[in-house]
């Protein structure tokens, strides 16, 4: 069985999830719910081991353990065509690069296998990877790219000089014409069944402060601009280009992710999505 207490709710601590919680503060403290702030690779293992509820957790984790997980609708982190911060920084173009070293980040199983099957399937190379701590100039001493996500992605793309700079989510369109998901909402079924209309009401929530995100992104911009840096320009331009959705487009690059990941023996089975219905979990007490 789950926990006890609280719902606990895990947020993705970089700015590419923010519109997804920026306005919950408020919501959560009158409906009891507990958030907590970490990388994607920390709230991974949080869901798995039960030690929140919800949580915005890899979409390759989602994977992983889509038996236990039930997927909210409308809501991801996701980009048709560049999403700015899932990069490769490379010494050399690709082509040299493909067959060489290449440093991964630590914090997300979703963009390293989304590298590994571009490396694979696309480019048609076979590099020797290793992890690394998110740091592109240490990252860089004895590997030949190095991949860097979130916000570390963000402020190692404005001082990368002469490196080529791959973006991994502009490639995937371009090869594939679908979108990409990178981070998904997912609520272990056990919390589902015993808290089905908190989860209902989170969701409305959570949908309410993405919609009031994107309809007014200044806030996000200025602290993006106080947080990390940059120009409010960069980042009026990185909050429109990422997508919160999950539609169709998203589902369908999501799904022939799975696919070629379960091809290359990244995922030891096939993953089918399974949704959070929230008419039914409002029609429990009805």
């Amino acid at each position: 069985m789950g926990r006890e207490g609280p719902l606990t709710l895990g947020r993705i601590d970089y700015a590419n999830a923010w519109p997804l919680f920026h306005h919950l503060d408020g919501y959560a403290g009158e409906a009891g719910v507990r958030i907590v702030s970490r990388v994607p690779a920390e709230l991974n293992r949080a869901l798995r081991e039960g030690e929140t509820d919800i949580s915005a957790i890899s979409s390759f984790a989602y994977a992983q353990n889509s038996e236990d997980y039930l997927l909210l609708p409308d809501l991801s982190v996701s980009s048709v065509g560049r999403v700015n911060s899932i990069l490769l920084f490379m010494k050399r173009p690709l082509e040299q690069v493909k067959n060489g070293r290449i440093a991964l980040t630590t914090a997300s199983a979703t963009s390293v296998n989304l590298l590994k099957i571009i490396m694979a399937k696309y480019a048609e190379g076979q590099p020797q990877y290793e992890r690394a701590e998110p740091d592109l100039d240490s990252m860089l001493e004895n590997a030949d790219a190095a991949l860097l996500i979130g916000d570390p992605a963000i402020r190692a793309s404005w001082s990368a000089g002469k490196l080529h700079v791959l973006d991994l989510g502009e490639l995937w369109h371009r090869w594939t014409g679908l979108g990409m998901t990178y981070a998904v909402v997912a609520v272990r079924k056990e919390a589902a069944a015993r808290w089905p209309q908190a989860i209902a009401s989170l969701l409305q929530a959570m949908r309410e402060s993405k919609r009031l995100s994107l309809g007014n992104p200044q806030a996000l911009i200025d602290d993006a601009c106080r947080t990390i840096g940059g120009e409010p320009g960069y980042w009026a331009r990185y909050f429109t280009e990422l997508r919160y959705d999950f539609g169709p487009m998203q589902q369908q690059g999501l799904a022939l992710y799975f696919r070629l990941a379960r091809q290359l023996g990244l995922l030891e089975r096939d993953v089918h999505m399974e949704f959070f219905s929230e008419q039914s979990a409002l029609q429990v007490n009805e």
